[in-house]
């Protein structure tokens, strides 16, 4: 049973500055293949002895239980993680990364290597690895680009053992499992705020506030250092540490202004608590204490030093990590003073500082973006600090002499702070230039194969767009497009598909039915039906699509093209092979005549006529078709951008369907673990990844592999997807195949029955997939009143070559 192809499509603007189509596809940045000869240089490389990145070690006290725990996890398994419990509503600041460090200080000299990774993002988890590139091969990272310092990165990693890597403040488990699942020589160690979402086999350590005493006797170390208390001063730090709720970011932050102000008792700071408006911020308890304690702070720098309050409200803004000195000093400002200003927030542990780059609590960002109601200047801080950031971050991608666009190097450094200042924008915000950034930005993360990534860039962009031009100007529907495509590209299709709706009405009222743009809103919203499994509407949209297209630009006009294309791979979604095929051999003939034959469009067409010949079960023509897409794909896109992955995933379900299992498994594998870092773990591509490396694992007799990653597929599906999706059905349709082939006839037929009622309802009596599911259930139930183990004739995975989506009319 096969639902999960996607055909190339029709997707991006024709006309306006805000379109992704400016920026064709031929500027992409998607790197050079990995060169022949650095691939054997990790293996012979060595680190050197206590190499690291680690940040200085840090006062944790009270965590020696959970110390050893952590010790006794990692020696007897490779990955663990620590995230804190629900006592402090899923927010930041228990204390999770000062016991990653103190463990990685304690233990390191157990270890050849180790890595602090920030890892708040895919992005920033790459970041990391290339700079251990860097570290390891100076002079050869300085002339390789950002795919290739991750590639040799992870080679290095997969040579060498014993080394640790601490993965700080995950936001998604999801992230990690290209790493944990590919590298196993060594230590995997992630902090993050979840507490869910982590694999069965990662055990995990939950983290919760300090026991009162331990908590006392910290903030007794903070402000007393080495001297010892008095019996009187140990009972306020007792009472202060009560109204901190022991929570540890809290009694580091008291400690630290209570260290800088020796003036000040732990009695009469408590007091000063008490003063303040503790229900001024809002937000959770947590949040709510630490505004407090914050006030006190911001209170006494502000006498000290005005300049460090500025700058923390400026940074407060931007990407939390890694924050370059130099992005917070404005033309003009000598460096010496933004350092001192820098220092003097350190000093009071508002940041973490390395010299040249300083790093926020996330909590610290989050409290400080937040309006106060105490007096007027402070309802307003944070906004001049936000525009601040915004000023600064515009600077910053200003063109070298000479050039008119931002280098690669500047877009790299910045995006994660406009990702950032994108997220967080205060409602009815207007900043035209930053605007027009966040769109390149967007532009550019598309142009990468990521543009899933873009979302919060995009819904900027529309935002501004409605709010300056209206909500039906051009500009505005071509950034409505293109937020429904990120969405797309996302697999959101619930937010995706009425958004697409809603554009698709607005231009046929605004520029008519014929336009140009017009006809991409409606292919693109035939295409968002195609892939929830709605052919019923699709393929009507792509016919009306495709005359309109001829009519309008043209029989061989790249838009008719696409049309064409995405109309021939409708029909073969719907089993409609005769139709089908003959349209994808024309279609292809005619891109290689006006586009040339390594065009990525091309390329598409060919991926895709290789699909139908292989749905024909013609592997004589579709295996070198699939080769020569795949080298070509390689060559001109890289080795990771999302269409080389769909050419390496259909190649190795050739290999499969010709039984040639010794090559299609491990290509499945290295594929699926490409998919999951560059697209993420739920991705709908990285599930069909994962469906078919199962199947692959079930034609060996491996069993014990495939169900569990069957399972996992269809609880995913089921969950992105909806329960009748076609992607769903595959699943369901899969597992009831393995449970059948170990005779667990039990479970296997009430899923067949279930997957052909479905199929009824969503195909068709008489479609190819509901004659399958029908063929299957006939033969389960045949297993059962003979009694006897026999492989089904017709097996759920015979049937089930699938291949993630095309998503390739970047350069119309």
């Amino acid at each position: 049973m096969s639902t999960d192809d996607e055909p190339a499509r029709l997707r991006i603007e024709t006309a306006g500055p805000g379109s992704i189509a400016a920026q064709r596809i031929r500027d992409a940045y998607t790197g050079d293949v990995l060169p022949a000869e650095a691939l054997l240089t990790p293996e012979k490389v060595s680190a050197a002895p206590g190499t690291s990145n680690l940040p200085p070690a840090v006062l944790c006290l009270g965590r020696e239980e959970e110390l050893a725990r952590l010790r006794r996890i990692l020696s007897s398994r490779h990955e663990g993680a620590i995230t804190q419990s629900g006592a402090v509503h899923g927010l930041g600041g228990i204390g999770k990364s000062a016991l990653a460090l103190h463990y990685a200080h304690r233990y390191r000299g157990d270890y050849s290597l180790i890595w602090w990774i920030n890892a708040a993002s895919p992005d920033e988890i790459e970041t990391s690895l290339t700079a251990l590139t860097h570290t390891l091969v100076p002079s050869w990272a300085a002339t390789a680009n950002r795919e290739a310092h991750v590639a040799w990165a992870m080679q290095w990693l997969a040579w060498h053992p014993g080394w640790l890597l601490v993965y700080d403040n995950v936001e998604n488990p999801d992230d990690l499992t290209p790493y944990t699942g590919a590298l196993h020589q060594g230590h995997h160690l992630a902090t993050s705020r979840r507490t869910t979402g982590w694999p069965d086999n990662a055990p995990t350590l939950m983290l919760g506030n300090l026991d009162p005493d331990d908590a006392t006797t910290l903030l007794c170390r903070l402000v007393s250092k080495d001297v010892t208390p008095t019996a009187r001063q140990q009972a306020d730090a007792r009472a202060l540490a009560v109204e901190l709720g022991y929570f540890p970011l809290a009694i580091k932050q008291a400690g630290a202004y209570l260290a800088q102000n020796r003036g000040i008792s732990c009695d009469a700071y408590r007091r000063r608590l008490d003063s303040k408006l503790a229900k001024a911020a809002h937000g959770s308890d947590a949040e709510r204490t630490l505004a407090r304690i914050w006030s006190v702070t911001l209170h006494t720098l502000e006498q000290a030093d005005p300049l460090a309050v500025e700058l923390l409200y400026t940074a407060a803004w931007l990407a939390p990590d890694d924050i370059p000195h130099s992005l917070l000093t404005p033309p003009g400002t000598d460096p010496d003073d933004i350092a001192e200003a820098v220092g003097t927030l350190a000093a009071y542990s508002m940041v973490t500082d390395t010299g040249t780059t300083l790093s926020l609590h996330r909590m610290v960002q989050t409290v400080l973006r937040t309006p106060q109601n105490n007096n007027g200047s402070q309802s307003t801080r944070h906004l001049r600090g936000r525009e601040r950031a915004e000023q600064a971050v515009l600077h910053h991608l200003t063109p070298p002499p000479g050039q008119g666009t931002p280098t690669e190097n500047q877009w790299d450094t910045f995006t994660p702070h406009l990702v950032t200042l994108a997220a967080t924008r205060p409602p009815e915000h207007h900043n035209p230039p930053l605007t027009d950034a966040y769109e390149a930005a967007g532009d550019r993360l598309h142009e990468q194969g990521h543009t899933a990534r873009s979302i919060s860039l995009f819904e900027a962009t529309l935002a501004q767009r409605e709010q300056v031009l209206g909500d039906t100007h051009p500009d505005t529907l071509t950034s409505r497009n293109n937020l429904a495509y990120a969405y797309d590209a996302a697999g959101d299709l619930r937010r995706a598909i009425p958004l697409y709706e809603v554009t698709l009405a607005q231009r046929e009222q605004v520029l008519g039915d014929t336009h140009p743009d017009t006809l991409t809103s409606r292919n693109n919203l035939a295409k968002a039906y195609e892939s929830a499994g709605d052919l019923r509407r699709a393929i009507p949209l792509f016919e009306v699509t495709l005359a309109q297209c001829e009519q309008v630009l043209g029989d061989t006009h790249p838009h008719t093209l696409a049309s064409r294309n995405n109309l021939a791979y409708a029909y073969r979604s719907a089993g409609n092979l005769g139709r089908a095929i003959p349209l994808f051999e024309a279609t292809l003939a005619q891109y290689e005549q006006v586009l040339g034959d390594t065009h990525p469009d091309t390329l598409t067409s060919r991926n895709n006529l290789g699909i139908a010949y292989e749905a024909a079960g013609d592997l004589r023509r579709a295996t070198p078709l699939f080769e020569v897409t795949l080298a070509q794909r390689e060559q001109v896109l890289g080795d990771t951008h999302p269409d080389t992955l769909t050419s390496r995933h259909n190649l190795a379900g050739a290999y499969k369907s010709a039984g040639d299992l010794r090559r299609a498994t491990p290509l499945f594998e290295a594929t699926l673990a490409q998919y999951e870092q560059v697209l993420g773990d739920t991705h709908p591509d990285t599930l069909n990844s994962r469906n078919n490396l199962a199947g692959a694992y079930e034609s060996a007799g491996d069993l014990g592999r495939a169900i569990p990653l069957l399972e996992a597929t269809l609880a995913q599906r089921e969950q992105a997807l909806g329960d009748t999706h076609p992607h769903t059905l595959t699943s369901r349709n899969n597992l009831a195949g393995a449970y059948c082939s170990v005779g667990d006839l039990g479970r296997a037929i009430p899923l067949f029955e279930a997957t052909l009622a479905q199929c009824e309802q969503v195909f068709g009596d008489t479609h190819p997939y509901t004659l399958i599911s029908r063929n299957n259930l006939a033969k389960a139930q045949e297993l059962a009143q003979s009694a006897q183990q026999v492989n089904t004739a017709e097996s759920a995975t015979k049937d089930d070559q699938q291949t993630p989506s095309e998503t390739t009319e970047r350069s119309v």
